[in-house]
């Protein structure tokens, strides 16, 4: 089943609030929109780097993709694409800033990883920048991740962090 539903997920003012993930690829509208936030969001905060990070954060060919729904609402997204053999790169992890805190990141990484182990890859890294939220860090450390050597792209690059 594509579909995954938390209902017991969070509740909030005795309302009890239901997330479903849908897998998906590029080209859904919701992924889309999302990721339009998340680039004006990562324009401002990576400054007179963000040309640089850019353009290896294409999402015309990603075939696999993540979107979080609050009911009908796209609150956030995630996907992966092939890195090397046996090896994923998470990329275009994002919430709503309305709907952060609220453990939804998490939620849409385990998919992504989940989805990455059926596909028969076993490692899954990511990149993300050194002005990322304060709790950023701590968060992808608490999923199992640790910081590794840059890689790829971005070996010379010290604005990355790696995991």
């Amino acid at each position: 089943d594509k579909n995954k539903t938390f209902s017991n997920f969070e509740t909030q003012n005795k309302i009890l609030m239901a997330y479903t993930f849908i897998k998906t690829d590029s080209t859904s509208s919701d992924y889309q929109n999302l990721v339009t936030l998340l680039d004006a969001e990562l324009k401002i905060r990576d400054g007179d780097e963000h040309p640089f990070f850019a353009q290896y954060n294409k999402s015309d060919m990603i075939k696999h993709v993540v979107v979080c729904y609050e009911n009908e609402t796209a609150v956030g997204c995630g996907a992966f694409k092939y890195y090397e053999s046996g090896i994923v790169e998470i990329k275009r992890m994002f919430v709503l800033n309305q709907m952060r805190g609220k453990g939804i990141a998490k939620k849409i990484l385990a998919e992504l990883e989940q989805w990455a182990k059926e596909l028969n890859y076993n490692q899954t890294i990511l990149e993300t920048g050194i002005r990322q939220p304060l709790d950023l860090l701590p968060c992808i450390s608490a999923q199992g991740y640790c910081v590794i050597s840059n890689y790829g792209q971005y070996e010379n690059e010290i604005q990355a962090v790696f995991a």
